[in-house]
């Protein structure tokens, strides 16, 4: 039996649904990213979104975060 949860896109996670951050997918955007306190197995959640989706809050290492859409596409995060 697999045991492995499944990652998605920060992008495709529902509103209020915790998640841990698995990877970053463009390296710019990891560096900016892990200066604001978003590190691997860091819990996330999207608390609201833009009224076309774009940008999305996040909350994330104690704080919310804004982060366009396009950027939270190359986020893979574990829902727990």
């Amino acid at each position: 039996m697999n045991h492995n949860k499944l990652n998605i896109k920060l992008s495709e996670l529902p509103l209020k649904q915790k998640a841990i951050i698995k990877s970053f997918g463009d390296t710019e955007l990891y560096v900016k990213l892990l200066e604001m306190g978003c590190i691997p197995e860091e819990e996330i959640t999207i608390e609201l979104a833009a009224p076309f989706g774009d940008p999305l809050a996040i909350y994330v290492a104690g704080y919310q975060l804004s982060i366009r859409k396009q950027d939270a596409e190359h986020i893979l995060v574990e829902i727990i």
